[in-house]
């Protein structure tokens, strides 16, 4: 297999996003941009599914703000246990739970969990770290079992994408130096951009052509404004030793691919157990698009399953 073999469901897709008319996304504003990105994410994923509870909630942040959170549950009672508290994707100006409504069902239906996903501040509104300080806040509030939560932790599984990924591995840091009411059972980290300090060779490889490029990673950080010096940006800067057991998920033809090699081989250095998977001739943000690349599917419930193996072996 080469090193740019493209699944051909993968290779159909990207034909068709590079093919489009009109202005990428880093050249509108971002309003529009935003609006855009939530009526494709109804055309790229599957649909939301049957839940039993789908409810919104408040969170209070550390300044006092309010951080808007989703629980998704298949189960409309259970007993206490681990609870997914997720972080979502975007560039830190792009997503939010709406979109990531479809991932989050999937994923409370085949851990059979209740998933907790966070709207944290966005940019540039809020630059860095106020996103990553809204996660970490949203995460203990789950753990502290608030009774307007109608699901008990037991423990914490943090999950995140992209930038989100980012986030959890900070959130898990914060965690382990600042405990919880509850512990932090297991993490995963899909294609997360862990290390900004660093330039790999990912990072020219796919530099254009594979949806995620250059030059929307450039606008990403020009309103984000993260500190790659910063672990609560770019997680890597701090240190990973005593961290929770890992998933690392990779995409073989992602500019972040190398970011996630690395963390998930920090990760083994540093004695941490983890399982690292790699998608092979698939791009990033592969779960958020498994109706129009349907063998992606078969990569998250890997995912799933290696985490699902680390809490309940």
């Amino acid at each position: 297999m080469t090193e740019n073999f493209m699944r051909p469901d993968v290779e159909a897709f990207v034909s068709r996003e590079n093919a489009l008319p009109g202005p990428r996304l880093y050249e509108l504003p971002i309003p529009v941009a935003h609006r855009i990105v939530r009526r494709r994410a109804l055309e790229t994923d599957l649909p939301i599914g049957p839940l039993a509870i789908d409810r919104c909630f408040s969170v209070p942040s550390a300044s006092g703000e309010k951080i808007g959170v989703r629980l998704f549950d298949s189960r409309a009672e259970r007993g206490a246990g681990p609870v997914v508290v997720y972080f979502h994707g975007g560039g830190w100006i792009l997503g939010d739970a709406d979109i990531y409504a479809p991932v989050c069902a999937e994923m409370a239906r085949q851990l059979d969990l209740p998933v907790v996903s966070v709207d944290y501040r966005l940019a540039p509104e809020h630059v860095l770290p106020a996103g990553m300080l809204d996660c970490e806040a949203a995460a203990r509030w789950v753990a502290s079992n608030p009774d307007v939560l109608p699901v008990q932790a037991s423990s914490l599984v943090l999950v995140g994408d992209s930038c989100g990924g980012a986030y959890m591995i900070s959130t898990a840091m914060a965690l382990r130096d600042k405990p919880a009411a509850v512990p932090v059972a297991a993490q995963l980290a899909f294609y997360p951009s862990a290390d900004l300090a660093t330039r790999y060779d990912s990072f020219k490889q796919f530099a254009t052509g594979y949806l995620l490029d250059k030059h929307i990673m450039r606008w990403f950080a020009e309103n984000a404004q993260p500190d790659d010096s910063d672990y609560r940006s770019s997680p890597m800067a701090g240190d990973v030793a005593g961290l929770p057991p890992a998933v690392v998920v990779t995409a073989a033809l992602d500019p972040l691919r190398d970011q996630g090699r690395a963390y998930a081989a920090a990760l083994e250095e540093a004695g941490v157990p983890v399982v690292a998977q790699e998608a092979e001739g698939m791009i990033h943000a592969f779960i958020s698009f498994r109706r129009v690349i349907p063998s992606a599917q078969d990569d998250f419930a890997s995912a799933l399953s290696a985490v699902k193996k680390l809490i309940m072996p």
